[in-house]
């Protein structure tokens, strides 16, 4: 025990258990690494280190926060902060808000390789809405069991670093304690400001994420130089995104415009539409989409995709706009991307927008959205009245528990069944969209399916093969309804999620997802050579239609020959942004890297150095594209008026 005497004693203290936190961060930030090791290949132990002085940073902020209110219990310049019962609560707060803060960076431990970033702000209104929070923390507890242990061992040190210093009471506290303690009050305040800042200069910005960026070479690499609890505190306001004025109207509309017009002179054809979207389906997990892996022999989880891929139609390149199942609607079904946080969870979440559901329900079609988990869950419910959604189908519709999984929802394979039957009673032409749940952590399956379907390197990839077996029992039934063969269906993951390959444990790939269109009769079959993302779905749909009206999305026409398009997606603040065979990556302010993902596969050589001709035409699209998402954002424009 280290005995402290004399005025000075409360402060020095402070600065002893201070340091001490900041140890016990470094230990975090290196289970962190250790942890998802695999996620951050080509880090040399030079880097590393450096990586972790910039950390010091961050954890110096984030411990400040939290440790405000015992900070001000212990540099309060009176006596009675000497009293017994006074310590035992400040002692009280510093455990439980310490303990806190090591949790949130444990959770970060597991839950980083499915959102690729540290868990920020958004996560809590992500949750709000679901009515099984108690089954998802008793089902991750007793999955990351050891992390629970780490948590208990973290808890127990932080007792006894507290208890190694101790602060012996003065026999009187005179005049000259009283300045002393005034004086070290007021350099406590002043080290606070500075410390919660990132500095003291009136230039300096408050320290946010992207400063991050200053101790890495990539930007995946941030996330080992910050740590959770900063992250969850500087992201709980909303993200407010600034007006740009790079180019003139005129100039912006040459060089990208997302109003889509009629193309041709062709009658609009009323197919029905149906999108699958499913949970977690990497593009990884498709054999058929990865015939150049392990010398030709890898063949994924997904034989039943694979099939309908043969027979539909696909690109060789294709993403998902985020990282998160909430980034995924609005782009599929509005054509709006996720940039820096959730477009649903935005302060521009009320502007006015276009859905596809929504034109094509003024066209006559019926709408319909299918979820198997309760209703509400993730926002879904709330966000398809937004985007002109007729019916919405979740549990409380399907109204059969024996076929709940316990942990999210119905199992896909009978929601599915539902599904269709459900369908058969539309009058045609409809819209309909389902988004899958079954291949979700916990990663199970029915009891009748155990041990029927692969178990690869990740858990994710048995249920991966239950859904796919689920699709293919959809079909089946499908095939035999009426509407069938007048359907265009269009199948995509949400997003990506963790993964095996090293080929998928690059920047660029770490969103890569299948995007399939299927025609019974094989209208449209083969493949191109060309980026799709998701935002490029609607319009895609909409001119293979032949709609013959203006309207508004983001996104490109997939189909169309050309490949001028790009793809964006955005995680944490930081851009990819792909171009024919390269990919920039940008944090907003300045270029990060630049890679030939044709020549450079494993993105190991950045090309900002020696630039190509290429860079200069990235950077206008890009600026194009952020001035356009960014200013119509601000401004409410995301439908097409008439002028």
């Amino acid at each position: 025990m280290i005995k402290l005497k004399g005025s000075f004693a409360p402060y020095l203290g402070l600065l002893i258990r201070f340091l001490m936190l900041l140890l016990i961060y470094a230990f975090l930030r290196f289970g962190f690494y250790w942890f998802n090791y695999s996620l951050f290949p080509n880090i040399s132990a030079d880097q590393l280190l450096y990586m972790f002085w910039g950390g010091v940073k961050f954890d110096i902020v984030a411990l400040l926060y939290l440790n405000v209110l015992y900070l001000l219990m212990q540099i309060i310049p009176a006596p009675f902060k000497y009293s017994t019962v006074y310590q035992n609560i400040a002692k009280k707060i510093f455990i439980i808000t310490n303990s806190i803060g090591i949790a949130l960076n444990l959770v970060d431990f597991a839950y980083y390789p499915f959102t690729l970033k540290r868990t920020t702000g958004t996560v809590f209104d992500q949750f709000s809405h679901e009515q099984n929070l108690g089954s998802l923390a008793l089902d991750f507890c007793l999955d990351y069991w050891y992390l629970i242990v780490l948590l208990v061992v973290l808890i127990y040190i932080l007792v006894k670093i507290y208890d190694l210093v101790y602060i012996v009471r003065p026999l009187s506290f005179k005049w000259a304690a009283y300045g002393i303690q005034s004086a070290c009050f007021l350099l406590a305040i002043f080290l606070f400001i500075g410390g919660v800042r990132g500095g003291w200069a009136h230039s300096t910005r408050p320290i946010t994420l992207s400063n991050a960026g200053d101790y890495v070479t990539n930007p995946e690499e941030m996330n080992i130089v910050l740590n959770t609890p900063f992250s969850l505190m500087k992201t709980l306001k909303a993200v407010n995104l600034k007006p740009i004025h790079t180019y003139t109207d005129q100039e912006l509309t040459a060089q990208y415009n997302p109003i889509h017009y009629p193309q041709g002179k062709a009658s609009f054809r009323k197919m029905n539409v149906v999108f699958l979207i499913l949970e977690s389906f990497a593009k990884e997990h498709f054999g058929e989409l990865n015939k150049d892996i392990q010398g030709g022999k890898y063949k994924g989880y997904t034989p039943f995709l694979d099939s309908l891929i043969r027979e539909g139609y696909t690109f060789e390149h294709t993403y998902a706009n985020g990282r998160k199942s909430i980034d995924a609607l609005p782009s599929v079904i509005t054509g709006i991307p996720s940039i820096g946080e959730p477009f649903v969870l935005s302060v521009y979440s009320g502007n006015k927008t276009t859905s596809i559901a929504k034109l094509l329900g003024d066209e006559g079609y019926e709408t319909a959205f299918f979820h198997g988990a309760p209703n509400g869950s993730m926002g879904f419910s709330a966000y398809m009245k937004l985007a002109g959604i007729q019916h919405y189908y979740g549990k409380n519709e399907y109204n059969n528990d024996a076929d709940f999984d316990g942990i999210w929802g119905i199992w896909d394979e009978p929601f599915m069944q539902y599904m269709a039957k459900e369908i058969n009673t539309f009058k045609q032409p409809f819209f309909a969209s389902f988004f899958s749940l079954s291949s979700h952590h916990p990663f199970k399956v029915p009891a009748k399916y155990e041990g029927v379907f692969p178990k690869g390197p990740l858990p994710v990839q048995e249920p991966i093969g239950y859904t796919d077996n689920a699709l293919r029992q959809f079909f089946k039934t499908a095939a035999t309804m009426p509407w069938y063969r007048n359907t265009l269906f269009v199948i995509c993951a949400d997003h990506a999620t963790v993964s095996a390959l090293p080929e998928y444990q690059t920047a660029a790939n770490s969103f890569a997802i299948p995007i399939i269109l299927y025609t019974p009769g094989g209208e449209l079959k083969g493949r191109s050579d060309k980026l799709a993302q998701q935002i490029d779905i609607m319009p895609t749909v909409l001119n293979y239609l032949h709609y013959d009206k203006p309207y508004f999305a983001f996104g490109f026409d997939a189909l169309n020959p050309t490949k001028e398009n790009f793809v964006v997606n955005n995680n944490a603040g930081i851009y990819n942004f792909y171009y024919k065979d390269y990919l920039l990556i940008n944090d907003g302010r300045k270029n990060l890297s630049l890679h030939n993902l044709k020549e450079d596969r494993f993105m190991k050589q950045d090309l900002l150095k020696q630039p190509p001709l290429v860079l200069d035409t990235m950077q206008t699209k890009f600026k194009a594209f952020e001035q356009q998402y960014n200013n119509r954002m601000i401004e409410n424009k995301l439908i097409y008026e008439i002028k």
